[in-house]
């Protein structure tokens, strides 16, 4: 299946693991005031459920990711975003505890998104279909729990938008959740957050392939706006450290300057690379929609203007990562929300991970990072009395 693009009409039909559809009978009611149904929600497992079904850790993905963290990639044929994170022996344990990972409502990876066909017309969503919120992805993943007859998961975890996920869980469904673990995020999208995700947006907008959201209908495909959107972000995914590191300003593949518009220097090659593998795999329109779901995201506006009352009273136990090099979402976001936990006298640690990698270092190989997931985990489980398998 590698080689076939997210467009193809085929790959809906052929993505492989779980789906589930919900909202035949009661559609489900979202922020913006349409209630959504039926729709799909596309999962993927590791592990084993044990028989009391408490030893469940549901991963949500960030902006860009998907259900499929830790196996191959269905559309790119590479490995999954967490692979070095999920597995027998890793800090998710899969010896040990249920993991899976749901695509975000909205998407375009087997979840209902603007890319699918609208009930109503037999046609794809297009811009028709509802702007949907972090709390709706956030029911839509409660509904998926409770179909999987999970009364309580062990852990919900994630970075970036994930974290923005795993904040909402413990808001809205604290007593659904033992241990929440917000990495690399904010309890709110920063206007400096909110101005990149403009630009791409814009970017995707003005090509002229969009044709006002109708591209799919009509044959077509705005890859060149989605490639800008996604070479912007990628820069705000990366420290400036870890671009001098890794190119500096070297060239790429010539000896000197051609005096032109090519891409002389090497990062500009790798951005432009990062764009044009990123259309194969994600919908243009689904880009305009999570984005607007992490713009809008805003807990403390959900709970009187104050972030703590959010958490007030709340069971769960909390662990709040960040990293040094993480400019995107700097370690000042994460000291917000644990001085929130703090002024509830919620259970809470927080560690700032050293890492020049920039916010994309919950994805990479950093030691640190695993001791310390895999132990406070660990030290969870311990508590709840889970056995290693």
């Amino acid at each position: 299946m590698a080689g076939l693009t997210r467009n193809s009409p085929e790959v809906r039909a052929r993505l492989p693991g779980e789906r589930v559809v919900f909202g035949r009978s009661q559609p489900m009611p979202l922020d913006c005031g349409v209630a959504l149904g039926p729709f799909t929600v596309a999962y993927r497992t590791y592990g084993r459920l044990n028989p009391d079904k408490s030893n469940a850790i549901l991963v949500c993905h960030a902006l860009t990711g998907d259900q499929f963290m830790a196996d191959t990639h269905p559309i790119t044929g590479k490995s999954g975003w967490w692979s070095n994170m999920v597995g027998p022996g890793l800090p998710l344990d899969t010896d040990r505890y249920f993991v899976f990972c749901a695509n975000v409502l909205g998407g375009c990876m087997g979840t209902t998104g603007p890319s699918d066909p609208d009930p109503a017309t037999g046609k794809p969503y297009g811009l028709n279909f509802p702007v949907v919120t972090i709390a709706d992805m956030v029911r839509a993943q409660k509904l998926l729990i409770d179909h999987l007859g999970i009364d309580k998961l062990f852990c919900v975890i994630g970075g970036s938008m994930g974290g923005m996920q795993v904040l909402q869980w413990a808001a809205t469904y604290p007593e659904r959740v033992f241990a929440a673990v917000p990495i690399a995020c904010a309890a709110r999208h920063s206007a400096q957050n909110i101005a990149f995700h403009e630009v791409g947006r814009q970017a995707i907008m003005a090509d002229p392939e969009w044709c006002g959201g109708d591209y799919l209908t009509q044959g077509r495909n705005p890859s060149r706006g989605l490639s800008v959107a996604r070479m912007a972000a990628h820069i705000t995914y990366l420290s400036e450290a870890a671009l001098h590191r890794k190119f500096g300003r070297s060239l790429q593949d010539r000896s000197q300057l051609t005096y032109g518009f090519e891409a002389d220097f090497q990062v500009e090659s790798y951005l432009r690379h990062q764009g044009s593998t990123f259309v194969d795999r994600f919908d243009a329109n689904a880009y305009l929609y999570i984005t607007r779901a992490m713009d809008y995201f805003d807990l403390a506006a959900e709970h009187g203007g104050i972030l703590a009352n959010a958490f007030r009273g709340t069971p769960v136990r909390f662990c709040a990562v960040s990293f040094t090099g993480d400019w995107l979402f700097p370690t000042r976001e994460s000291r917000l929300i644990v001085n929130a936990l703090n002024a509830v006298a919620a259970n809470v640690s927080f560690v700032e991970i050293e890492s020049d990698a920039g916010h994309d270092a919950f994805l990479l190989d950093v030691p640190e990072f695993y001791r310390m997931l895999g132990g406070f985990l660990s030290g969870c489980a311990e508590h709840r009395g889970l056995d290693r398998g």
